[in-house]
């Protein structure tokens, strides 16, 4: 793969977006990482609109996107890979440039999930199940999840108090994080004391529907150094896909294959091993969620993820600090929004313009995303 870096990103405020249409959330995302590249629209070629369509009312969004971000006649389609939608943008986006199609590609995550009835929202989310064996009968996002929780309660002995630190902990980053939904710390207590949805998953165990974009220009190696004077380099991409049923699965509910393949690439990829990396993202759709990705991501052995969280090793301070701009738990998860918002959070990083929340000498930072149930794994490395 040519060089490819990311030169710009742009964020909106996550949330309950009642004041923003989905083209404008994506404006406002698009606007901010044109700002911070210092360029100007013209200089785009192409667009890619990273959404999962289901859950808006507009049907083939890129095209009233790209018209309202003002890049016609330029190319553009829309990229979905359920909650890892602009994730495979981003490696969508360095394939058309790897392959000189294309010089400077706008990626726009963006979803608005907040104007149709919560009701209708699980219903819909429940269909990334298989729809003709596993979704009819009633299977939702946190049912599948609590499948996953207490089958790893089982074989590990991981307890409801494990899965609490990884809400209470993020939800203190998220206090941080002005675009974040949530901006209130929690105790422990709260998490354990909050409504039951699916056991063990708790209310604060679970991230929010939310509406929201986020929006990375890339550039090929020529262009990023000449625009930039701080390139932020895609050194590996890894993607995997599993079935969509959980009974075609092999092995007990306690990991996703697709997150620890997607990683082998995207390592070998890198020259990196899970070692190296200075700070991560990774996908807490639910608090179990991010305990797997530790595990699956290499940062802890099978079985071992919670004690991480026990010692403070994924905090600030930390060997691998996850999840320090409050994560989906605090940031709330607009799912198409939801990679690129990972991949600019990396970005400060590795720039150093993390403020409060920012990783001393951070040089390697990973960004993983999980698609439904784990049919789709993405994992990305950037590095200075």
């Amino acid at each position: 793969m040519g060089k490819v870096a990311i030169i710009g990103v742009g964020h909106s405020k996550f949330g309950k977006r009642s004041d923003a249409s989905l083209r404008e959330l994506a404006f406002e995302a698009y606007r901010a990482a044109l700002g911070d590249a210092e360029i100007e629209s013209k200089t785009i070629d192409a667009s890619l609109v990273c959404s999962a369509t289901h859950y808006d009312k507009q049907r083939s969004p890129a095209g009233v996107i790209n018209e309202y971000l003002g890049l016609n006649p330029k190319p553009t389609f829309n990229v979905e890979a359920a909650c890892a939608s602009s994730a495979v943008g981003l490696r969508t986006a360095s394939a058309l440039i790897s392959s000189k199609l294309h010089d400077i590609v706008a990626v726009v995550g963006v979803q608005k999930m907040t104007e149709l009835p919560n009701e209708e929202i699980q219903e819909l989310m429940g269909r990334a199940g298989d729809v003709m064996w596993e979704s009819p009968f009633g299977t939702t996002m946190p049912a599948y999840y609590a499948m996953y929780a207490t089958a790893h309660m089982s074989r590990y002995g991981t307890t409801e108090e494990d899965m609490a630190r990884v809400s209470v902990k993020n939800r203190a980053y998220g206090a941080k994080n002005p675009d974040a939904m949530f901006q209130k710390p929690i105790l422990l207590e709260d998490v354990l004391n909050s409504r039951m949805v699916s056991y063990p998953l708790k209310l604060f165990d679970c991230c929010a529907n939310a509406d929201g974009a986020a929006c990375l220009i890339v550039a090929n190696g020529e262009k990023a150094r000449k625009l930039s004077d701080s390139p932020v380099w895609v050194a590996g991409l890894g993607l995997a896909s599993s079935p969509m049923s959980l009974a075609g699965r092999n092995g007990p509910l306690t990991s996703f294959e697709v997150s620890k393949k997607a990683a082998r690439t995207a390592y070998a990829m890198a020259r990196i091993r899970p070692e190296d990396v200075d700070v991560a993202e990774v996908h807490d759709s639910f608090s179990i969620t991010e305990i797997l990705n530790y595990e699956d991501l290499g940062f802890a052995k099978p079985g071992r993820g919670a004690k991480l969280l026990k010692d403070h090793e994924t905090e600030l301070g930390g060997k691998t600090p996850v999840n320090v701009d409050g994560g989906l738990i605090a940031k709330g998860h607009p799912v198409g929004a939801t990679g690129a918002s990972q991949i600019a959070t990396l970005v400060h990083q590795i720039r150093g313009e993390a403020g409060k929340s920012q990783v001393d000498g951070a040089k390697v930072g990973l960004a993983q995303n999980i698609g439904g149930i784990g049919m789709y794994g993405c994992v990305t490395v950037l590095k200075a």
